[in-house]
């Protein structure tokens, strides 16, 4: 039996310490931000006989892992077990001690390696670090996961909860979003197209039919709204164009229509629009106030923000997200480089001079909670880190984090080939974005260097603790 511990210091007492763990988003956010993990069911409670399962990729297959909760003494205890998954056995005790106001999260593993002897043999030739920094890596997403989500929170805690309906809350970014604002202690509902599960906070709605009733929407303090389908998923045929606008400004247009006339107007209407506004600029340094660009995307965002104009008009506080490259291990821009890269065929596209406004996915989370909880925050912001990056310089700190060379071209004429507008648009377009308006409100962010996030993203920490 191998054993594995791992201490956390939290600033916040145990009882609001085990209250987030508590709760059902804490699974999700704990999640290694690498990790390509699909959540199957998290129980509310982390009492005797609760179960949260997961399934993740195996190599070509995927496995499931259960894990039941055996001990439960709330603020200071609780533990599960592993029913089924790829280890032959696996306990984990989680332990809170507090001190002085201060917690201390004592994570202590029990497990024993697959295959038995054969499986021990292995693991004892590798001296028993192919498991044991896997765990390292995941107990540091853990921590830092658990440290920044509880500061985020704190910030606000003299502001009330909030009663939530999102949108496009199964995209990458909402996924998190809910995770985390429930965590928080806020009330998250999803609004979703496809029927709705027993016993889950979802409301059904359908945008292509262009109504909506209006109270559906009652009673919530804020409306988020982050739908629409992937841009970078396919080539832009004159079908795709299509669906790619209509998904976003016919269904805004349908959810401020319906906060319009409702009766009690939620708190703020949140929706999602992208850096795409300001088309490809070369160099110019780019703000909130900048004018729009030309081309298909900054015609869809200019079409996308104006179709709040209704919630806006009568008086609720709107707040347009101005998002730039979200990074994430498991998708979006980043998702898709990883390969070429890890297989050391990554480098620059097309010279790599054109400019790349990114931020962290956990910077994105904490702007957007920022934006709905201050009640003075509203207009346009850009989500972007205040430190663009070139192409090539992207390239070159990604090959670094990865310890990969990332000298490999990729020309220009090759990603019009492969990819036609879309890769161009994409990859080829320059648009160094600033995020002036959220840090004249004081925000600071968790990851305003590339590298850091990266690294922070990918799990690749040069001084675990194992």
């Amino acid at each position: 039996m191998y054993k594995y511990k791992h201490e956390t210091e939290v600033d916040a007492d145990a009882e609001a310490t085990f209250a987030w763990f508590e709760h059902e988003g804490s699974f999700r956010r704990l999640m290694p931000p690498w990790e390509v993990a699909e959540e199957v069911r998290a129980d509310d409670s982390l009492e005797v006989g609760s179960q949260r399962v997961f399934r993740f990729p195996m190599g070509p297959i995927k496995m499931t892992w259960v894990a039941e909760h055996t001990g439960y003494e709330p603020p200071h205890f609780f533990s599960d077990k592993m029913v089924k998954g790829p280890f032959w056995s696996w306990s984990h005790d989680h332990h809170l001690i507090e001190e002085g106001g201060v917690t201390r999260v004592v994570d202590e593993v029990s497990y024993q390696v697959p295959f038995g002897p054969l499986g021990n043999l292995a693991d004892r030739i590798l001296g028993g670090r192919l498991v044991r920094r896997r765990l390292a890596q995941m107990f540091t997403a853990r921590e830092l996961r658990l440290q920044r989500d509880m500061a985020q929170h704190a910030k606000f805690s003299d502001v009330g909860r909030k009663r939530i309906l999102i949108a496009g809350s199964s995209g990458m970014i909402g996924t998190q979003l809910v995770a985390f604002l429930d965590t928080g202690d806020h009330e998250v509902w999803r609004l979703v197209r496809r029927p709705v599960k027993d016993d889950a906070n979802e409301l059904q709605w359908d945008p292509s039919s262009g109504v909506m009733d209006e109270g559906l929407l009652e009673g919530f303090d804020a409306i988020i709204h982050l739908g629409g389908e992937g841009i970078g998923d396919k080539r832009w045929s004159k079908k795709r164009k299509k669906m790619i606008r209509d998904s976003r400004v016919d269904s805004t247009e349908v959810l401020s229509s319906a906060i319009s006339k409702m009766n009690q107007k939620p708190e703020v209407f949140i929706l999602a629009s992208a850096i795409g506004w300001y088309g490809d600029r070369g160099d110019e340094q780019l703000n909130e106030g900048s004018e729009q660009g030309e081309g298909f995307l900054p015609s869809i965002c200019k079409e996308w923000e104006a179709a709040a104009s209704d919630a806006r008009d009568s008086g609720v506080r709107t707040v347009f997200l101005r998002s730039g490259i979200v990074l994430s291990g498991t998708g979006g821009a980043l998702g898709k480089m990883l390969l070429p890269f890890k297989m050391g065929a990554g480098g620059p596209m097309a010279g790599g001079k054109q400019w790349m406004s990114w931020i962290s996915l956990d910077d994105e989370i904490y702007a957007i909670h920022h934006l709905l909880m201050s009640s003075d925050s509203q207009g346009v912001y850009n989500l972007t880190a205040p430190n663009p990056s070139t192409q090539k310089g992207f390239a070159k700190a990604l090959g670094k984090v990865l310890r990969r060379p990332a000298f490999a071209p990729l020309p220009g004429f090759v990603v019009r080939i492969l990819f036609g507008e879309m890769g161009v648009t994409l990859t080829l377009e320059s648009q160094k974005v600033m995020p002036n308006r959220l840090m004249e409100e004081g925000y600071e962010f968790l990851h305003p260097d590339l590298e850091g996030a990266l690294t922070d993203t990918l799990g690749a920490w040069r001084d675990l603790r194992i």
